[in-house]
């Protein structure tokens, strides 16, 4: 067992963190202060490489291993959870689909221009009464001829309304199966498409400076050509996107967790009571203790998930359990450090406030951590 990093995922760790403490960390707490997207930083992210991850060079793209492609996630998201919600739903919401599931000229046609940080494309799944429960979409699609009629809404979708959104995918109920169930087809919409709205939302908690958008699809036409893949292919390929986005949460859990307990090592050691630092007392040197073993955990279960997948062998389970533990510990990690800086813990100045804020929704996002229990006890046979 070889638990070194190979020297490309090392450069590739180096060079996003100089990145993210020269470019994002100064501006952070600004944009999350005015609840900004900043298209100059999602450009800055695209001209050194955060976009296309996985895609071949053929399409533009950096055709990375999926261990270094969640370490630059994991790097973003040790600086600010923001930036790394953009560049993590950019990958493997945005771009995979279409990489993994489209047909040669949609991926000719949108690769290119995604991979580049140029544009960005949106995941329509989640919808206002259709969360957890994926499988209860209302959104519709009724064909017409050559196109396609879809009507609906959906809710929380990242990348999907800033003025760098080219489309987004939206999964729709095309008529039911030979069982009785849905059918479910996924569909490409650009951005301009008359009927098609795309609203963004504000005053959220967490990942301020990150773009959400609320969809609204009122009698959209797309023709035919613009289905993903085959018609009622919707449903898998949807649950094989969100396999991978798990993977994308857990490393923003881990570097948030990262980020958190460094700066309370930092501030543990500078910060003196009765006379020493409060790295000293045993309070403070367990809690640190437990952030510092918990993270390691988190980073080797982590990294061989992302290991299954790359080489080609089942990660489902895996996924799921990283994504779940990732971001439990960050919930840990942020508590412990916020409780360390005390007062000055929750104030915006004290980045660990953001850290804290931003941690919630990794509990939520990519199937709940109650969903991911579902999962993984249906893998082990419950």
């Amino acid at each position: 067992m070889d638990y070194e990093l190979t020297r490309e995922q090392q450069m590739i760790r180096d060079e996003v963190r100089r990145f993210a403490e020269a470019e994002i960390a100064p501006v952070a707490l600004e944009l999350d202060e005015k609840e900004e997207f900043s298209v100059e930083l999602t450009k800055k992210m695209g001209e050194i490489g955060l976009f296309g991850a996985m895609v071949s060079e053929e399409y533009g793209g950096q055709a990375m291993d999926y261990v270094s492609y969640i370490i630059a996630v994991e790097e973003l998201a040790r600086v600010d959870g923001s930036q790394a919600a953009t560049v993590a739903a950019g990958n493997s919401l945005g771009i995979a689909p279409i990489y993994y599931f489209g047909n040669e000229e949609q991926k000719k046609t949108y690769l290119p221009k995604l991979c580049t940080g140029e544009y960005l494309w949106g995941f329509g799944l989640t919808e206002p009464q259709a969360g957890s429960d994926a499988g209860g979409t209302q959104t519709i699609a009724e064909p017409d001829g050559d196109e396609w009629v879809i009507n609906g809404s959906k809710i929380f979708i990242t990348n999907a309304a800033c003025e760098m959104t080219l489309g987004v995918t939206v999964q729709a109920v095309t008529g039911k199966r030979g069982d009785g169930r849905p059918e479910y087809t996924c569909f490409l919409v650009e951005t301009g498409t008359k009927g098609f709205t795309a609203k963004a939302m504000h005053r959220k908690m967490m990942w301020r400076a990150s773009n959400t958008g609320e969809l609204f699809f009122d009698n959209v036409r797309v023709h035919k050509d613009q289905i993903l893949g085959k018609q009622g292919d919707g449903f898998k390929q949807m649950l094989e996107t969100l396999d991978g986005g798990r993977l994308s949460i857990g490393a923003m859990g881990l570097g948030g967790a990262q980020g958190a307990y460094e700066l309370a090592l930092k501030y543990a050691k500078k910060r003196k009571q009765f006379g020493q630092p409060i790295s000293k007392f045993q309070a403070v040197a367990f809690k640190l203790a437990d952030c510092a073993m918990e993270i390691e955990c988190a980073r080797n279960l982590m990294y061989k998930a992302c290991w299954l997948r790359d080489s080609g062998k089942p990660y489902e389970k895996m996924a799921a359990m990283a994504k779940l533990y990732c971001s439990e510990v960050m919930s840990r990690v942020v508590d412990h450090a916020v409780q360390i800086h005390g007062g000055y813990g929750l104030m915006k100045e004290y980045g660990v406030e953001r850290f804290y804020r931003d941690q919630k929704l990794l509990e939520i996002g990519e199937g709940t951590s109650e969903v991911q229990r579902i999962v993984i006890s249906r893998y082990i046979g419950c």
